[in-house]
């Protein structure tokens, strides 16, 4: 067996199989074994040196062993050792591909007349893996062309290049449903599961009611349960107040900095919406403009003029009914 595998070969095929083995079985995370543990590495040249070293020392053996048998014991000894394989179809199929070349003694029948300053050049013929690469070279040019150019029916390197850029930017918007800690006030919704609003109202009354009291109704913060707001009332602008904070000087502070999660930030915006309509205990006058959820109509502002002619057709009609009345009276006078 050892003459049949030669030790250029077993020692790789030994040290690599240890190697895999130790990978399998040492945990080292995301790293290499040998990085994350230097003393495998050392361990692992040790183990490469030992295989070289016996390769080495029963080599040496053996050679002293073959040197000390006489002439017809070592004639016996080569005769009864297994042959190393020889690969001749190999061999036949590498001198096939390789061409015929003609010997040196022989090279001055291909000689040409070309001489450049006494370098003379040979007419050999092209080798026939040369040749055969250059056919399928102009084979596969006429494949391209035709399929790329001409029917267009593989896609160029830009095309692949956009097709894997727009399904980048579905996986990533997919793999941000799943991620709640990637949302921001662009990607954030209105959470109504009963555990969301819950810990949002956990880390309200944690974080929140020194300055908006515990029912919502305001302090030094404003009324969260009116219909007024000063930098928006929906979903992504409470959020976005809540992330980055308030007007500058007015206390409120950005919770993102704070080290508040995204999830965390909406769900502590949701709970505050959810405060919509509820009657605090002291609540604080409202402050802000009157918010309108998009889409909603406005009411129609009144006019003055309308006001006006309204007001002057009831003097009228009271002025008239008040003529009336009197000329009745007078009639029953009569």
């Amino acid at each position: 067996m050892k003459n049949l595998i030669p030790s250029y070969v077993r020692v790789p095929v030994i040290f690599f199989t240890i190697f895999g083995l130790v990978e399998y079985f040492v945990d080292s995370g995301d790293k290499p074994a040998f990085i994350e543990y230097p003393i495998i590495m050392l361990f692992l040249a040790l183990v490469l040196f030992v295989l070289i070293a016996i390769e080495g020392i029963v080599g040496s053996i053996e050679n002293v062993l073959f040197q000390s048998l006489d002439a017809s014991e070592k004639e016996r000894y080569i005769a009864n050792a297994p042959k190393a394989p020889q690969f001749t179809k190999l061999k036949a199929l590498y001198n096939k591909l390789k061409g015929d070349e003609k010997p040196i003694e022989e090279e001055h029948e291909i000689i040409l007349d070309h001489n450049y300053d006494g370098i003379r050049e040979l007419d050999n013929n092209l080798p026939p893996w040369w040749l055969y690469s250059w056919y399928a070279s102009m084979v596969f040019a006429v494949i391209y062309l035709f399929n790329f150019h001409i029917t267009g029916t593989s896609g160029t390197q830009f095309d692949e290049l956009d097709s894997e850029y727009a399904q980048a930017k579905i996986d990533i918007e997919e793999y941000k449903k799943t991620a709640k800690n990637l949302i921001d006030a662009n990607s954030v919704e209105l959470l109504t599961e009963a555990a969301d609003l819950q810990n949002g109202k956990k880390i309200f009354g944690e974080n929140c009611i020194a300055c908006h009291m515990t029912d919502g109704g305001g302090g030094i913060g404003p009324n969260l349960t009116d219909k007024h707001w000063i930098l928006g009332g929906d979903i992504k602008s409470v959020f976005h107040t809540i992330s980055e904070g308030g007007r500058s000087g007015k206390g409120m502070i950005s919770w993102k900095k704070e080290g508040l999660k995204p999830l965390e930030m909406a769900q502590v915006a949701s709970y505050v919406l959810s405060l919509q309509g509820t009657t605090p205990a002291n609540p604080k006058e409202a402050e802000g403009d009157l918010w309108q959820p998009e889409g909603a109509e406005a009411p129609e502002a009144i006019q003055g003029d309308e006001v006006l002619e309204g007001e002057e057709t009831d003097v009228l009609e009271t002025e008239n009914t008040e003529v009336l009345e009197i000329e009745d009276s007078v009639s029953m006078n009569n």
